[in-house]
């Protein structure tokens, strides 16, 4: 089972890097855009709306991958003090009741939104030369297709935990910054405790 969980963290991790080298196009296509606009005066009439639809795209088919890396935001201030079993018990609850149900309704309305942005050969709005946007909306329905897989995946670590008592492994865990440093002025306050009781 943490085969296949790992087969998706793979390929979520895979995908989210491989869309993450779009900001170097975003970057070339602003510098062009500020060159053009003030050195050469002339400004483009399409940068503007490629930036924002190329962010887009680094925004939402990161989203996967960050869920594969336990990168998204949570409030864990009292999820943390849980033992790993009621952790997953949350965890499962919550991606039953809220994630997988959003997760199907973008899938089936941003396909809707795609098929119409294709059928109409939609443009941006800066004018007749604007960019395609259907490309852009056709990730939509894709980067969700992403995220129900790694949602699988995550119900399977829930699973595992509810079975071992502990979290499985991830590809490459995220280890907090905030609570090493945490630990390690923890650490040394207890010692100083320590030394100053002697």
């Amino acid at each position: 089972m943490l085969r296949i969980v790992h087969a998706i963290d793979r390929l979520n991790t895979l995908v989210g890097k491989l869309f993450a080298w779009t900001i170097l196009v975003m970057i070339a296509i602003i510098l062009y855009e500020v060159f053009m606009r003030y050195v050469m005066r002339s400004p483009t009439a399409w940068a503007y709306d490629m930036g924002y639809m190329l962010y887009g795209t680094i925004f939402v088919m990161a989203g996967a991958y960050a869920l594969s890396v336990a990168a998204h935001v949570r409030g864990d201030v009292i999820y943390r003090l849980f033992s790993p079993r009621k952790q997953a018990v949350i965890d499962l609850v919550l991606y039953l009741i809220f994630f997988f149900p959003a997760v199907i309704a973008l899938v089936y309305a941003g396909y809707n939104f795609a098929e119409a942005s294709w059928r109409i050969g939609e443009r941006a709005a800066s004018g007749p030369r604007a960019p395609p946007v259907y490309w852009f909306k056709s990730l939509i329905p894709l980067a969700a297709v992403f995220l129900f897989l790694q949602g699988l995946a995550e119900l399977a670590r829930c699973g595992m935990c509810l079975r071992d008592g502990a979290w499985p492994s991830r590809l490459s865990d995220v280890r907090e910054v905030d609570v090493e440093r945490a630990q390690e002025i923890l650490e040394r306050a207890e010692s100083d405790i320590e030394s100053t009781s002697r």
